[in-house]
């Protein structure tokens, strides 16, 4: 209510009453306000009530919630659910306008508000996460995989001659349909083997660049967060080679914002080199549902080119999923996610290698990986090919999610490009291994859950092998024994 409306409201109630409801809804006003102020994420998270009351303010503010409108138009906010009108607190409207996604709507001024702050408040995080000098950033309606494909199509108006991507391998499906959906031929670049590291292979990386010419070349796409015993590429020396050639730089930085090591790599390979644009997913970084990413970079002009490309409206799903996601949580709450994230790191570091010292393996030595783990699975693979499949399987059917078990030699083609020693990032990489990751909201009681579930998968795996190997024994001497009886 206004200042009117609780004046009139004296009238009705006692005066002290009224006071003291007015100074309460003045507190939940002055949250908004400095949010409005500063763009930034408040320090300390709000209440639910604070947060309702702000997204219905917003809601009002939209031509489809005005009292009397009469909309004559083919998109004019219409839902035929209540259900639905609730769940989107009745932001209906999108964001952006045909031709840009940033772009304000005259009939939602609400919903074109929520988007800028979102998009604020989202750069703020990114620099308390560790890159500071982030210039600009904005949340797309796609997932990873899409978001990257859009800096791509952004890149061709500015690159037209150019055909290859050059791309250091990492053995996940959607970056590579990302390059090959924009219209692109990936130039795969294999890993090099440090210990039991895969790493970038930066000779062969300026080889390409040589080979196939600075100019036919639209970015190097580089990889971040990434799946033990692949670690983060090289970020400071790609960068550096892409400024020495000048060819732009897109970073697939998919949970990356979770991890200081993985920010601190954007953060200065774009002092010492050229990155152009890093993105993102939603889901992981901030624990809401999929279907949203956030396209950053240090050149505030080309990040403002590449939301221009985004081809009519948008959804503001994610973007509200996001916004009510950090207001609930604050900074504060946010950089206790990243705090305890790390701690869990080295507590399931600690409970992989005391499993596979007890089961004869090892933990892989990957310390240039902030968020995945790897164990090996020799033992498995030597009592069984089928083994060490079989183990994942079990774990899955044990709802243990999440856990990749890669064995050796398989083979994947992906738009024709054959992938051989497919998931593990490399053509013949030494043993099989299971992957388990400390990811933002992992608990102490996820690891010992899954820690205890897989130690008995394997020792269930072992008894089976033994089982089968006496029994394939045993046969033989059944088979002797009626011979002879004959």
């Amino acid at each position: 209510m206004n200042s009117e409306n609780f004046s009139l409201s004296e009238k009705i109630v006692s005066t002290s009453y009224i006071r003291q409801g007015r100074e309460a809804r003045r507190s939940h006003e002055q949250l908004i306000r400095h949010l409005l102020e500063q763009g930034k994420c408040p320090e300390e998270g709000w209440s639910e009530s604070t947060i309702e009351l702000f997204l219905n303010e917003l809601a009002v503010m939209d031509s489809n919630n005005f009292l009397g409108n009469c909309g004559v138009g083919e998109r004019e906010g219409r839902v035929a659910s209540s259900l639905v009108a609730r769940r989107h607190y009745r932001l209906i409207h999108g964001i952006g306008r045909s031709g840009d996604i940033a772009a304000i709507q005259p009939k939602a001024a609400g919903s074109s508000l929520l988007n800028k702050l979102t998009n604020s408040v989202v750069l703020d995080i990114l620099k308390l996460s560790g890159v500071r000098s982030v210039a600009s950033c904005f949340v797309v309606p796609m997932a990873t995989g899409m978001s990257l494909t859009l800096c791509f199509l952004t890149l061709r108006h500015r690159r037209p001659k150019a055909r290859y991507i050059i791309w250091p391998r990492i053995d996940q499906k959607s970056c590579f349909k990302a390059m090959i959906t924009a219209g692109f031929e990936p130039v795969v670049v294999e890993n090099v083997l440090e210990g039991d590291e895969l790493r970038t292979d930066l000779e062969a990386v300026e080889r390409k660049i040589k080979e196939l010419g600075a100019e036919n070349i639209l970015c190097v796409h580089s990889t971040t967060s990434c799946f033990a015993p692949r670690v983060p590429d090289r970020l400071e020396e790609l960068a550096a080679l892409c400024a020495k050639h000048n060819i732009p730089h897109i970073v697939n930085n998919a949970y990356g914002v979770q991890s200081s090591k993985c920010m601190h790599l954007i953060q200065q390979g774009a002092r010492i080199g050229r990155i152009d644009a890093f993105v993102q997913s939603l889901d992981k970084n901030f624990m809401v549902p999929v279907g949203g990413a956030i396209i950053a970079g240090f050149d505030e002009s080309f990040i403002q080119e590449i939301s221009k490309m985004y081809p009519g409206r948008a959804s503001a799903s994610p973007s509200l999923d996001v916004l009510i996601t950090l207001l609930t949580l604050g900074a504060s709450g946010y950089k206790k996610l990243l705090s305890d994230r790390k701690e869990i790191y080295l507590f399931l570091a600690q409970e992989l290698k005391s499993l596979a010292s007890a089961h004869r393996e090892r933990l892989l030595h990957t310390p240039h990986n902030p968020i995945s783990l790897a164990m090996s699975l020799d033992g498995l693979q030597a009592d069984s090919d089928k083994a060490v499949t079989q183990l994942g399987s079990m774990l899955f059917t044990r709802q243990v999610s999440g856990a990749r078990v890669i064995p050796l030699g398989k083979e994947q083609t992906i738009s024709g490009h054959t992938f051989r020693g497919f998931m593990s990032h490399s053509e013949a990489y030494p043993c099989p291994y299971l992957n388990a990751a400390s990811a933002v909201g992992i608990t102490r009681e996820d690891v010992l859950l899954c820690i205890k579930r897989l130690d008995k998968c394997l020792k269930t795996l072992k008894k089976e092998v033994n089982a089968a190997i006496n029994s394939s024994a045993i046969l033989p001497l059944c088979q002797e024994e009626t011979s002879t009886e004959e």
